[in-house]
């Protein structure tokens, strides 16, 4: 099935079904992915090398640059932004320059539109780090992937490289008591024998246990909208995401549904 990938720095802005009219930020190479995961509805479709493209990274002055010639073009011709996206080909926090690209850009946003918001969308592989840490607590909406409660569900839709331990993600998520979103993405399918369903009551049981521990600011629910790289994946109804939204209210926490 059909993938893309981001061929500039700045792209968009996009009608985002969670953030509103959003000015994307990519800050990994460009026609190539980089992420520490292989999720198998990934829009960027499956990479085959992990190091492959590290050393193919624009610096901060480059992306920085290009986003102040953007926020100005779009300030002086009336354009609206509603959020300022860090997205792009794979994982935004693997750039060694993070931290420096986030301070810079809520100045520019300060600047330009002061109104707009900022989002990061993250699988929190590294969200341990320090620098990236106090980089995200910075930002409007910190968005990061948890789609299963059970590593070895992770281990087979979201592939992530090396060692994985889902108690150390847990624990790192709580560092952001305060500014956290959740985002599940529930689906179905078979991949390399295995099969899997992330709507199942185990499954969904799990989250909500991890939902009730995290206190989540927000937990975002959705399946894929896009074409995925992997053909055998099944995306899960309207009726089945009402069902597991109204659960998660349950546990009085606030939840956005896309679908």
């Amino acid at each position: 099935m059909g993938t893309f990938l981001f061929n500039e720095i700045i792209f968009g802005p996009v009608q985002s079904r969670r953030l509103g009219i959003s000015l994307g930020i990519n800050l990994l190479p460009l026609n190539s992915k980089l992420c520490n995961f292989n999720c198998l509805y990934c829009e960027c479709g499956l990479s085959n090398d992990f190091d492959t493209e590290k050393g193919n990274l624009f610096s901060a002055v480059q992306i920085i640059t290009e986003l102040e010639k953007t926020l100005r073009s779009f300030h002086d011709n009336g354009k609206p932004i509603d959020t300022i996206t860090f997205a792009g080909n794979g994982e935004p926090t693997l750039h060694p320059e993070f931290s420096i690209i986030i301070d810079d850009t809520i100045s520019l946003r300060d600047k330009w539109f002061p109104q707009a918001k900022i989002a990061v969308l993250s699988n929190a592989t590294l969200i341990g780090k320090q620098s990236v840490q106090k980089a995200l607590m910075k930002v409007d909406f910190n968005i990061l992937k948890l789609d299963s409660a059970f590593e070895e569900t992770i281990k087979i839709v979201n592939c992530p490289v090396g060692n994985f331990s889902i108690r150390k993600l847990v624990a790192d998520l709580k560092l952001f008591t305060e500014n956290l979103t959740i985002q599940t993405l529930f689906l179905r399918g078979n991949y390399n024998g295995s099969c899997f369903d992330n709507s199942s009551e185990h499954e969904v049981d799990g989250l909500l246990a991890l939902y009730k521990e995290l206190q989540p600011k927000l937990v975002m629910i959705y399946t894929f909208a896009r074409e995925t790289p992997v053909n055998s994946l099944e995306k899960i109804g309207q009726a089945r995401l009402e069902e597991i939204a109204a659960k998660i209210k349950k546990l009085g926490l606030q939840v956005q549904i896309s679908s």
